[in-house]
């Protein structure tokens, strides 16, 4: 047989075997070639239906079309994808992979809080996370900048107040813009969204429904989980008929007076810290230790800055229930606390009482065991591998939802991307989830990237780690004349490998903006001498990691007296 008359056809019989059959012949490879416009081999068909050659055959086997095709007899699905959630991730995992050709379908539904706040499309980062706290935290640091500017010279009258509801106003209505911004951004990708709870009732079909209970099924050939998580209630009498989470807080009617925040996650501090730069009485109770997870001297550092600037911490202790002693907006409540180390009991009156002791993962109630997804059963979180796949094939799972992930939007939304990469577009790069710069948004600012100094300790031993670290005093607040030395820069670097830095922590103002930059520097290797050989910027913060000399190990002197 002339190897260049090879042609290679695929039909499938009923008993599903598939048949190699060779035709030889000038006449056939003629008429093929008029058929396919194709001159090359192998030209594949298969049920009729020409695929081309080697490439093409095996870009359909990736994309999942010849599976679909040689599937005769079985369900064609609806959908090449479909995503349950709407957030951050969701959406940027729905929308790439829209742009890349798929038939692509994003549910969402907020279910309502005990006290009826729900909100619209973008998930928890958008609505009730990450730009109302933004906001709100700006809205502190302008009332310190107030206090700051007379000593620059501003005159004004003395009396500067704060107004709740015009500021909740302002920030929901910029919210709801980005809402209507989302919605028309799936229209514009040609992504298909629906208002409705999805959950599994087969591995390939979920069922849909709105607030209305009027149910809808659709099927598809792959799932993209990312529910993402809602605030954990304390499981004590009073806690949902009284007590509000930050689902509440931000779109709250009334100013919420004296607050009590129950909690020590970076959600309690960054809430007490705004509330109480907007001028009121919070007190933040803790049972164990400040932002669990992360750098334990940084944390520290970041709660004695919010105890000296107003915030009072009530440590060791946990509530046993919370009651009402006068309805209203806001209304008086009594909260009653136990000791973790004692029989000592602490009674106390709020206004408000905002739960923050950390959040659920949104995956009970969605049919993951009718499609045979395993699932963490302590935590709800999903297991999945290097590529974000669960324990079925086909269903992935991006987002907070990941057991032992950060629970961080843009690492979500990194995520959703480059799966939605890795399985249309033949990509190969997974998310890093090290080398991940983060900022926890407290009165004084805490931004991080790489390993807690405790990790780094964990992994590589005391002995091969060299921590470098220095306060410094910001020139902003010289003439103020506050927080001097309150600043605080660390560098953790790895001895065996050329002294690269492999933990960054800053406490000082503007961490975001700051710690963005040396993420990227992070994500390149950089290194101690690196660091060390860049000419910094005068005068700013960031210049101090430029200048690190003292290590922790000397026990020298890391105080500055000036520029």
């Amino acid at each position: 047989m002339s190897h260049s008359c090879l042609t290679l056809s695929l039909s499938l019989c009923p008993c599903k075997a598939v048949h190699l059959m060779f035709i030889d012949g000038t006449n056939y490879q003629d008429l093929l070639h008029e058929m396919t416009g194709q001159k090359t081999v192998p030209s594949v068909f298969i049920n009729k239906k020409h695929i081309g050659g080697c490439d093409n055959t095996m870009k359909a086997h990736k994309d999942g079309d010849l599976q679909k095709l040689l599937g005769e007899g079985r369900e064609v699905y609806e959908y090449d994808l479909i995503v349950i959630g709407g957030g951050s991730g969701g959406l940027a995992c729905s929308k790439e992979a829209a742009a890349l050709g798929k038939k692509v379908m994003v549910l969402d539904y907020v279910v309502p809080t005990p006290k009826g706040t729900t909100w619209g499309l973008g998930g928890t980062c958008v609505n009730v996370g990450c730009i109302p706290k933004k906001l709100m935290h700006q809205t502190a640091l302008l009332g310190t900048a107030i206090e700051d500017a007379r000593k620059f010279g501003w005159e004004f009258s003395d009396q500067v107040t704060h107004n709740w509801e015009t500021m909740r106003t302002a920030v929901n209505n910029y919210i709801g813009s980005l809402n209507w911004g989302y919605r028309v951004s799936l229209r514009d990708k040609n992504v298909n969204y629906v208002n409705a709870y999805a959950e599994f009732v087969e591995p390939h079909k979920i069922k849909a429904t709105n607030k209305r209970g009027k149910e809808m099924f659709y099927t598809a050939a792959k799932f993209v989980l990312a529910t993402g998580e809602r605030p954990r209630y304390l499981g004590v009498p009073g806690d949902k008929e009284y007590c509000i989470t930050s689902d509440d807080l931000f779109s709250l009617p009334y100013c919420p007076g004296k607050t009590l925040v129950v909690g020590a996650s970076y959600v309690a501090l960054e809430c007490g810290g705004f509330l109480a730069g907007l001028g009121l009485d919070v007190t933040v109770m803790v049972r164990s230790i400040l932002l669990r997870g992360f750098d334990q001297d940084m944390a520290n550092r970041a709660g004695d800055y919010m105890e000296t600037h107003g915030v009072k911490f009530l440590r060791k202790f946990v509530p046993t229930k919370v009651g009402q002693l006068e309805a209203g907006t806001p209304g008086r409540l009594k909260v009653t606390a136990k000791s973790t180390e004692s029989d000592e009991i602490f009674e106390g009156e709020y206004n408000t009482v905002l739960i923050a002791v950390g959040r659920d993962a949104c995956t009970g109630k969605i049919g993951l065991d009718k499609a045979g997804v395993k699932v963490n059963a302590k935590n709800g979180k999903i297991p999945v591998n290097d590529e974000e796949q669960t324990s079925v094939p086909h269903i992935y799972a991006i987002g907070d939802i990941l057991e032992g992930k950060w629970e961080l939007t843009p690492v979500a939304i990194q995520a959703g991307k480059l799966l939605a990469r890795r399985l249309y577009a033949g990509a190969s790069l997974k998310c890093d989830y090290v080398n991940v710069p983060t900022t926890v948004f407290t009165p004084m600012e805490y931004g991080s990237c790489g390993y807690p100094e405790e990790k780094a300790v964990e992994i590589y031993g005391q002995e091969n780690l060299e921590i470098y670290h220095s306060l410094f005093w910001p020139l902003e607040f010289t003439v103020p004349g506050r927080d001097n030395n309150r600043c605080y820069a660390k560098i953790i670097c790895n001895k065996l490998d050329n002294d690269r830095v492999i933990g960054f922590h800053y406490l000082g103002p503007n961490a975001g903006e700051v710690t963005q930059g040396f993420g990227a520097a992070m994500k390149c290797g950089i290194t101690k001498d690196q660091l060390d050989n860049t000419i910094g910027i005068h005068p700013t913060c960031a210049e101090i990691f430029t200048t690190m000399e003292v290590t922790k190990s000397s026990g020298g002197d890391i105080t500055q007296s000036g520029c």
